[in-house]
């Protein structure tokens, strides 16, 4: 079976990522392209026609923020059975949008753009929210916020739910900034920075976290490092030259502010370049 070119994902990657209103199921449909070389554009079609077809079976604008939690709640995490598990954390398929609209499993933020885009469809005040170590849905402004926890089904998150959840994670309290909506392209880029670390514990899949950094790299806004990381996995995949290029590059980046770190990325860069003689 035989999924869209590269070359074409990455295209028009870059071009949603780039529009006035970035569209977050295309972008990360776009992404489970990447991660799965067998998606091709019937089963791109396929997912946005589920998406839609779960909004159209959404009660007709039930209310508050609250009643919109409990219909999505209802439908996707009782009806349809969308939660995550332990073992989700283990799997690529967690992580790309038409893989778990399939399986009905993925990790807190796949499971969240599911909601997202179920309930934006249906006409709701829904948006991401970033917290650290564990994304959630918020309805509502903020303050009538409605937080919901799709990796448990939808649980409605009481303040002190929420305050667990970030101490859980980081050991830090909860603060206000926390609770904002999230950026369609920030959403985009945590599912990537997930993939790559997925892929990093395996460097049998190096071709996998090579494509998130690729896809990365097209975000208007990204780590620099980003750069020195494509590198070191184009030399871990024998792509010497190309790989030396790169780190090359992130050392004109960073010479100004930290000169000893361009000076030790451009000895790997030389030392990748004589792995060829």
């Amino acid at each position: 079976m035989s999924g869209i070119e590269p070359a074409e994902v990455r295209r028009r990657f870059a071009e949603e990522a780039r529009a006035e209103r970035p569209d977050l199921s295309v972008l990360c449909l776009l992404v489970g392209a990447e991660g799965d070389r067998t998606l091709d554009e019937a089963g791109l079609d396929a997912a946005q026609v589920e998406l839609d077809e779960l909004a159209g079976q959404v009660p007709f604008r039930p209310g508050g923020p609250r009643s919109w939690a409990l219909a999505l709640r209802e439908l996707l995490g009782e009806r349809y059975g969308f939660r995550g598990s332990a073992a989700d954390y283990q799997r690529l398929e967690s992580s790309l949008l038409h893989q778990v609209l399939r399986r009905r499993r993925g990790l807190p933020i796949l499971l969240s753009v599911v909601w997202i885009e179920v309930a934006r469809r249906a006409g709701a005040p829904v948006y991401g929210v970033a917290l650290p170590g564990h994304f959630v849905v918020g309805f509502g402004p903020r303050e009538e916020q409605v937080l919901v926890d799709p990796f448990d089904g939808g649980r409605v998150l009481t303040g002190r739910d929420a305050e667990l959840l970030v101490a859980g994670a980081t050991g830090a309290a909860l603060e206000p900034s926390m609770l904002v909506p999230a950026e369609p392209l920030d959403v985009v880029l945590r599912i990537l920075n997930n993939i790559r670390a997925w892929a990093a514990a395996r460097p049998e899949r190096s071709e996998v976290g090579l494509g998130a950094v690729e896809l990365s790299l097209l975000l208007p806004s990204h780590p620099a490092r980003l750069r020195y990381e494509k590198g070191q996995l184009l030399v871990q995949r024998g792509e010497f030259l190309d790989g030396a290029a790169e780190m090359e590059e992130y050392a004109g980046l960073v010479e100004v502010v930290d000169p000893g770190l361009a000076e030790r990325v451009l000895r790997e860069a030389r030392a990748a370049r004589a792995m060829l003689n």
